[in-house]
């Protein structure tokens, strides 16, 4: 027997014991009698959303919280997460969206080598916020799977929902994959990078960052919707997980790939696109591809400067939204 079923709306023993809830999640089998608020817990996946009835006469006033990793590169932060809060800005006019870094150390680069910075940590900006009376947050993901920085978003929301009078999170760029009637968000996104068709004997290489979080499965999800679409010639590698560009660089070789495509999976093309794939060090990994035999060409764009890509951020923002203000 099943012990979980599809949840379309709140279940009235999480509402009364005013536990966040998720717009798409599951929830025990009914024949599961008072079950503890850990087990409940467990239950919350897909959109977070959370209502604080101690709060409920306040007059609303809404802010959205866009929230990225950020990135050391200015012009990527205009190309990139600039325009996608734009993006989300376009599309609830009547709200204050403000971006939030979640690297510090990136944040704190920024400080030192530009003089000033216009973004704040999320704590910070969460703090700002209630400081100004707004009492509807919507923390928006701007990570692309739900790894380790999306694990500081969540942890980010059960730390601050009581603060406000109503509080929810969005999903990042991927998360369902198609199962139990799921959206699929991984098949969306793989056919919305819109992958250029070459010639037999070209590859292309997107390099992922990869995560220690068991999340990193997802690149091998990523990998199989490639397939479905029929690109063979596509293959996902990460900087710091698995698969790793030595995993892919012999069997190209054996495969009589000529030429290789690298770009970057990620949301900016940042130190990691620039340095890691692209640079002219000894270990980079266009010279490793290059030492290899193979011709090799960068593209250097992330996917925060697609408008494809951006769109579906929106999405992911009107989903939060909706939570927020049902």
């Amino acid at each position: 027997m099943k012990s979980w079923k599809k949840f379309l709306a709140v279940g009235a023993a999480c509402s009364s014991l005013f536990f966040a809830h998720a717009e798409a999640a599951y929830m025990l089998n009914e024949e599961v009698a008072n079950p503890p608020a850990a087990l409940q817990m467990a239950t919350q996946i897909g959109v977070l959303s959370y209502k604080n009835p101690a709060l409920d006469s306040y007059r609303d006033k809404d802010a959205i919280v866009v929230l990225s990793f950020g990135t050391t590169f200015k012009d990527q932060r205009t190309k990139s997460i600039d325009a996608t809060a734009k993006a989300i800005q376009a599309a609830h006019p009547n709200a204050k969206v403000v971006t939030a870094f979640t690297s510090h150390i990136v944040l704190k680069h920024i400080m030192e080598n530009e003089g000033k910075c216009d973004y704040m940590t999320p704590e910070q900006t969460l703090d700002q916020l209630k400081r100004e009376g707004y009492t509807r947050i919507a923390l928006v993901s701007l990570d692309v799977i739900p790894g380790m920085e999306y694990k500081y978003d969540v942890a980010l929301f059960h730390e601050y929902k009581t603060q406000f009078k109503a509080m929810s999170l969005g999903t990042p760029l991927m998360y369902w994959q198609g199962q139990e009637d799921q959206p699929d968000d991984v098949m969306q996104v793989m056919q919305s990078l819109h992958l250029p068709a070459y010639k037999k004997g070209t590859a292309i290489l997107l390099m992922a960052h990869g995560t220690p979080d068991p999340s990193n499965a997802y690149y091998s999800v990523m990998q199989e919707k490639l397939r479905a679409m029929k690109r063979n010639d596509v293959h996902i590698y990460t900087v710091e997980g698995w698969p790793r560009l030595e995993d892919w660089a012999g069997k190209l070789k054996m495969h009589k790939v000529e030429k290789i495509i690298l770009m970057p999976l990620m949301m900016v093309a940042g130190d990691h696109a620039n340095n890691d794939m692209a640079g002219d060090e000894d270990d980079s990994h266009k010279v490793i591809l290059e030492k290899m035999g193979f011709k090799v060409e960068a593209k250097l764009q992330g996917l925060g400067e697609s408008k494809r890509i951006r769109d579906i951020f929106v999405e992911r923002a009107n989903e939060a939204w909706d939570a927020l203000v049902k």
